[in-house]
């Protein structure tokens, strides 16, 4: 009789090494079954995929982009490089329903496959990474010469480009060894006027499979764009749904089903294609049938400006929507319980000085499958804060919400909109790119106990030094600050924010850019950066018994 030992350990750390940006334990998980397995050690991300919208079609756009890998991950040699992505249209509806009909029985074997074959990549073979710098003008744009847009030349220091070409493309690319955990860009668009005037912002998202976005509309004057990007090498199959206050919309000219992505390509759809009348507040939810993609949604408005909305955190009881800034003019919650179960909500807002409840809006009852929107008058009184939704009931089956907030900022002709969806904690690091000299604020939300916070400003695109400070959060209040700056820094910077001790804590950043009498600005929430997977550090004997007889 053969015996083959097999350590859990020795497994654990070589599927980390193909798939890097895979959990292979949840911290929970691992704790419960700490007798079997041992304690799960937090390793380094040996490689990230992050994709990057297509900036404006407008001619007097202008798009700033910075990319940032904090130092320490695992190794000396990788890199970390966007491309461009090629433009697809949207496909015959139909077609796509039956392509994704014979797609959907392999859906999940291929979807995990072609991840795997995709990750377990060489990064060095074709990034020109190490590469120094980025692009400007028309050739940031990288269109079709195989060359990178932007990439990284060292952990711990920003690289930036820009680009005012009206038709500059959707961008992909990976990070792997030092540059994976915590990469992030940052995608900054002014517009000079029309629709959507004003400053558009996004931090580039990491590819899934299922999104969900709060927020969004297909009302006269308003076009939502939703953009699709899939990084990887085989065909994504997307299906997109709409929710609005009488519940899932009936189709329009465009049925939203089985939406086919390229390899490599981005897919923009008009959403009030997907109505058949205008719908002033919908929640869109993005389920991928096979593959992962991208997707954000690109919001203008004819006179109130426009923004990215990111997609909310993963349904939960409760959620945190860090950072409404301190001269709000008009701050809309939407909120859907996307499961079969009303949900009745706590409605609060965490300021300087603690949690307050909203005159009239303390309470907000939302049915299920429909949206509820509610406009909260007078919220901010000079003060930032963050909307803090828990259930009105204690227990463990309360229903599952997401949330978003459309912010105002000016008035009359002069108003600009951001968004800032209900966000993740920070449960260990999150860092912001694309900081400037003045216009930028941090915001952090301490919504139980307090907590410790150390917030860190790289080295300026054009040199300096880093410096860091370490902030005190009261619990149930918000701070928003200026964040450090870099020491004799020149050009933009990033801003890393590292929970030190203490309970939950929830951050956003601001970027402010006045144009013509017009209060530009963007808000982006700071999740974890998800830079470590869970590793079991003892190994477990699963041998393998043959019988040779």
């Amino acid at each position: 009789m053969n015996r083959t030992v097999l350590s859990v350990g020795a497994v654990a750390v070589a599927l980390a090494a193909v798939t890097g940006v895979a959990a292979l334990t949840a911290p929970e998980e691992a704790a419960s079954s700490a007798e079997s397995v041992g304690t799960a050690a937090r390793k380094p991300v040996e490689r990230s995929t992050l994709v990057c919208p297509s900036p404006s079609t407008s001619d007097v756009a202008e798009t700033a982009y910075e990319a940032f890998t904090p130092k320490g991950g695992p190794g000396k040699k990788g890199s970390a490089a966007l491309y461009a992505a090629e433009r697809a249209d949207p496909q015959d509806p139909a077609d796509g329903e039956e392509n994704a009909e014979s797609d959907s029985e392999e859906s999940g074997k291929d979807k995990n496959q072609d991840k795997n074959k995709d990750d377990a990549k060489d990064g060095d073979s074709e990034d020109g990474g190490g590469s120094e710098g980025g692009a400007s003008g028309e050739d940031a744009a990288g269109k079709g010469n195989g060359k990178p847009f932007l990439s990284l030349s060292s952990p711990g220091t920003p690289v930036a480009a820009e680009t005012d070409d009206s038709e500059a493309p959707a961008l992909t690319g990976t990070a792997d060894g030092p540059f994976a955990p915590g990469w992030t860009v940052q995608q900054t668009t002014t517009v000079a006027a029309g629709a959507g005037r004003g400053l558009q912002g996004t931090s580039c998202s990491v590819p899934d499979t299922s999104f969900w976005f709060p927020g969004a509309g297909t009302a006269e004057g308003r076009q939502d764009y939703v953009h699709l990007t899939n990084p990887d090498s085989t065909p994504a199959v997307v299906d997109l749904e709409l929710y609005g206050k009488e519940g899932k919309e009936k189709a329009g000219q465009g049925s939203g089903k089985g939406i086919t992505v390229p390899p490599h390509a981005t897919v923009p759809v008009l959403l009030s294609t997907l109505t058949p009348e205008p719908v002033t507040n919908v929640t869109l939810h993005v389920i991928a049938r096979s593959g992962r993609v991208g997707a954000l949604i690109q919001s203008s408005d004819r006179k109130l400006g426009g923004d990215w909305l990111a997609p909310s955190a993963d349904p939960g009881p409760g959620q945190v929507l860090p950072g409404i800034p301190e001269d709000a003019t008009a701050v809309r919650l939407s909120v859907l319980a996307p499961g079969g179960a009303d949900a009745d909500l706590k409605v609060q807002l965490a300021g300087k000085s603690g949690r307050i409840s909203p005159a009239g809006h303390e309470s907000l009852h939302v049915k299920a499958g429909m949206v509820t929107t509610v406009d909260l008058k007078g919220l901010i009184k000079g003060e930032a804060g963050s909307l803090v939704l828990s259930p009105a009931e204690d227990g463990d089956d309360a229903p599952d919400v997401v949330a978003a907030a459309r912010v105002l900022r000016g008035k009359g002709s002069k108003q600009e909109t951001a968004f800032i969806p209900a966000t993740a904690p920070v449960q260990k690091r999150a860092t912001a790119a694309g900081n400037t000299a003045s216009g930028t604020t941090l915001a952090l939300a301490a919504p139980e106990g307090g907590a410790k916070v150390r917030v860190t400003a790289s080295p300026g695109s054009g040199g300096g030094s880093p410096k860091s400070t370490t902030v005190t959060l009261k619990g149930h209040t918000t701070k928003a600050f200026t964040p450090p700056r870099p020491a004799d820094g020149k050009g933009g910077y990033a801003v890393t924010v590292e929970r030190l001790s203490g309970g939950p804590v929830y951050a956003s950043r601001t970027l402010e850019h006045e144009q013509s009498g017009v209060p530009g600005f963007t808000v982006q929430t700071l999740p974890d950066d998800r830079s470590t997977v869970a590793v079991p550090e003892s190994a477990q004997d699963l041998s393998v018994l043959n019988d040779d007889e």
